[in-house]
């Protein structure tokens, strides 16, 4: 196999923390939630709801960059200390829980992609679950999957990667070059996944491998967030003087997984490099003041952070500050 890398940068798999350059963390969530076929909401429980959601795509301009962040599915899961918080106990779930007036039976999850407009790129950072479930808020972004030039992922858990393909093993985005991390890629490469055999690698002739620091395009930039998975990135996008994070499965929700890095999640395969990487990056983002996009934020999955306490974070969603 040929690959292709984008800077001649060395890569390493033990990268450096800072401020810019953080150890990788990422949280996946299960990769049955259903998707947005249109504009219908369909649940986990099988009961499809003729309720349309509010949104499927929030847009904003940051300098010369078109930002968009796209719904492309959303599920109701049960017990959700099943997943969060699987180091502490009921009580102090329930505690916090209530303090933040959340149920603890039930929970919301939410997958957003991001997709970028830059001059004659249109960049999709992860692709959901499935390609009807990416080609809906596309389209509601007035972006057709052939439009699409550069298509980043993550990491490889099966919510991110599955737009990539259908069934068939057509590709969902027939004119675009594919990015992601060469410690992800060569991380899934070893393992017996069946979601990165047949979404993944048969788009790796096409592929361009990046590490720590390097460029997707001009302004936006990859940074090394490991422990969710073995080489989960997020990346920093910079223009007109204003920087967006998009920090992918840092953390999997504002209270259980933001606000309390500590507690494990279910779906960190490195749970105590996933939980020094939340921190890392969120102490970053909020000394900087940067507003970011969670992949399973509440949608539009876009707020702030500042620091609670003892080693603990806020999340606070954005209102319209990407307006002004």
């Amino acid at each position: 196999m040929t690959t292709k890398h984008l800077t001649s940068t060395t890569l390493q798999t033990q990268p450096v923390i800072s401020r810019r350059r953080m150890l990788a963390a990422s949280v996946a969530l299960p990769v049955t939630a259903t998707v947005f076929a249109g504009l219908k909401d369909a649940h986990a429980d099988g009961h499809a709801s003729e309720a349309q959601p509010n949104a499927i795509k929030n847009t904003f301009t940051m300098g010369d960059l078109e930002v968009s962040t796209l719904l492309a599915g959303t599920r109701t899961v049960d017990a959700p200390q099943n997943i969060f918080g699987m180091n502490v106990s009921e009580e102090e779930f329930q505690t916090v829980s209530e303090a933040n007036f959340l149920p603890t039976d039930k929970a919301q999850f939410f997958f957003t992609p991001t997709v970028v407009r830059s001059g004659t790129d249109v960049i999709l950072f992860d692709t959901g679950l499935n390609p009807a479930g990416i080609t809906a808020p596309l389209a509601a972004a007035g972006i057709s999957p052939d439009e699409v030039t550069v298509v980043v992922i993550t990491h490889m858990h099966g919510d991110h990667i599955g737009g990539l393909a259908g069934d068939d093993g057509t590709p969902t985005f027939a004119n675009a070059r594919y990015v992601t991390g060469q410690v992800e890629y060569d991380a899934w490469a070893k393992m017996d996944n069946e979601g990165f055999k047949a979404k993944v690698q048969p788009l790796a002739e096409k592929m361009e491998f990046i590490g720590d620091g390097d460029s997707v395009i001009s302004g936006i930039t990859g940074m090394s967030a490991a422990g969710h998975t073995p080489g989960h990135m997020m990346y920093m996008l910079e223009s007109g003087g204003r920087q967006l994070a998009l920090v992918a499965d840092t953390a999997n929700h504002y209270v259980w997984s933001l606000a309390y890095p500590e507690w494990e999640v279910k779906f960190d395969m490195d749970k105590a490099k996933a939980a020094a990487t939340r921190k890392t990056v969120f102490d970053m983002l909020a000394t900087d003041k940067v507003p970011f996009v969670g992949y399973h934020m509440p949608f539009p999955g876009m707020g702030y952070v500042e620091t609670r306490g003892e080693g603990g974070y806020r999340y606070v969603p954005t209102s319209y500050q990407m307006m002004l």
